[in-house]
């Protein structure tokens, strides 16, 4: 069953037999409208501030790159990349231990090509920590201003990581530069995944330093490293090269920097928002099919301690003890480009659904995070249980009373609910019911939702044969869903007959 819709929703191979849908970590295929994780619920960012995303999801170090084209991603074959299972989110992520992954401008517009002023920047990434050595250096830039060498670097000390900018913060003559050093207050955690964030405003001088969502440390690239006071900003070197796990031992995952200074936001994997998939118009093949059951396989997913877990079921409420859900909806009618204005009406997959009947359904999920925002919920399959319409009934004790020049034809209704109207079939020749006499037209005629007729025109002397088949809904004017034909009748208009 295809999803002619998606809203914050991915397909996923990794976790059933079969690809499933589940919530997207990323925004779009192209990354860069919003983003989920720490960004996720941040002020929108426009698609420009997206400056560098490096996702380590392609399953081969040398197939790293940079989505934005704006720099070069360069790995040694032989540096390690692990699947889902160890992602933090996608599909995988790098897992240093011996070779860093280097990054270098690829554009005059990347944001540290050289000589390029920056103004605001935020630089985000996932990290899992093996040991927590003192001296671990996981990231590190490093230019040429001049004489100068620039640097800017990111290591542990003491279980915390400290940051120095050194060369990098100016005051625009390329001769006075502001250092500035600080370091997180809280442990970090080998073994666990945390987030970091570094953003500086251009306007005030602020830079602070986020892990997990939580402010550890703010500082001032200013004259007298305080608000309120001349602000140093960023200058790019020459030269300039960008190490991600040079000297570090543990996986990093979802690198990306912007051109704006990001704004705080709660920590999760998947969007508290959720996602929605809506189906393509579901052709049940006539008017007056009734949806009997929808059936849906699905469940949960998440990382934990490095191993994928999952929850399956099949029907029921598809909600779980860690409050992620699935709300399931459905609507119909007869025309499919119509479908927009039904009504959607809330279903469970596996109970009897009543009321909802025609040609076409429509089915519609929403999707919805666990509390914490670190396992979604997925969707296998959906199957619909329906009872095929079937052509109504015919018409009951059809009479015809001869005339002169014409017939004149009785019938009970057809016991058949939704009857939309009758066709009465004549002609001279037993069984073959293609008359042309009749002044009201050829046969077949449309009499409409009424329980008799009379046809003129017709030949006096001549035998005619009539039947009448009711028809439940016609699309133009000569395509007709028919039922079958009533008992067939006959009558010889004669001079002298009443009309």
């Amino acid at each position: 069953m295809s999803a002619e819709t998606r809203t914050g929703i991915t397909e996923s191979k990794a976790v059933r037999p079969y690809p499933v849908l589940m919530l997207s970590t990323a925004a779009s295929a192209a990354g860069y409208s919003s983003a989920y994780g720490i960004l996720g619920s941040f002020s929108r960012l426009p698609e420009s501030a997206l400056e560098m995303s490096v996702s380590f999801d392609e399953g081969y170090a040398g197939l790293f790159r940079d989505i934005t084209g704006n720099y070069r991603v360069t790995a040694s074959g032989d540096t390690a990349v692990l699947d889902r299972s160890y992602a933090r989110a996608g599909a995988g992520a790098v897992h240093f231990g011996s070779s860093p992954v280097s990054i270098v401008p690829n554009s005059r517009g990347a944001l540290l090509a050289p000589g390029n002023n920056i103004g605001d920047f935020t630089i985000e990434f996932w990290l899992y920590p093996l040991h927590m050595e003192n001296g671990e250096r996981i990231f590190s830039w490093t230019a040429y201003s001049g004489s100068s060498t620039q640097r800017v670097n990111c290591y542990s000390s003491r279980n915390r990581f400290t940051w120095s900018f050194n060369n990098f913060f100016t005051a625009g003559n390329g001769l006075a530069y502001k250092n500035i050093e600080f370091s997180g207050t809280t442990p970090i955690i080998p073994g666990k995944w945390s987030h970091h964030l570094i953003r500086f405003d251009a306007v005030t001088g602020m830079i602070e330093y986020l892990v997990d969502g939580y402010s550890e440390a703010i500082a001032y690239a200013t004259a007298t490293g305080r608000e309120n006071s001349e602000v140093y900003t960023p200058v790019a070197g020459n030269s300039g090269v960008l190490l991600l796990g040079e000297r570090f031992s543990g996986l990093m995952d979802e690198f990306k920097m912007y051109s704006a200074f990001a704004h705080r936001s709660s920590v999760q994997k998947y969007p508290s928002t959720g996602g929605r998939i809506e189906t393509a118009a579901i052709d049940l093949g006539n008017n007056s099919s009734s949806v009997i059951r929808i059936d849906a396989a699905g469940g949960r997913t998440g990382v934990s301690a490095s191993a994928v877990y999952n929850e399956f079921r099949e029907n029921g409420r598809f909600r779980f003890s860690d409050d992620s859900e699935m709300n399931f909806f459905i609507r119909s009618g007869n025309n499919p480009y119509l479908l927009n204005s039904s009504r959607w009406l809330v279903f469970t997959p596996g109970e009897l659904i009543s009321g909802i009947t025609g040609r076409y359904v429509q089915i519609a999920v929403d999707f919805y995070p666990s509390a914490d925002g670190e396992s979604s919920p997925y969707l296998d399959e959906l199957r619909v249980v329906y009872k095929p319409g079937e052509p109504p009934l015919p018409p009951r004790n059809l009479t015809a009373v001869a005339k002169d020049g014409a017939v004149s034809l009785f019938w009970r209704h057809s016991p058949a609910e939704n009857i939309a109207g009758y066709l009465v079939y004549y002609s001279s020749i037993r069984g073959e019911y293609f008359g042309r006499d009749a002044a009201l037209g050829s046969s077949p005629i449309d009499a409409g939702l009424t329980n008799n007729i009379q046809i003129n025109g017709l030949t006096n002397g001549t035998l005619y044969y009539f039947t009448v088949a009711a028809y439940d809904f016609k699309t133009g004017d000569i395509n007709y869903h028919v039922g079958e034909f009533s008992s067939e009748v006959t009558a010889r208009p004669l001079t002298g007959l009443a009309q």
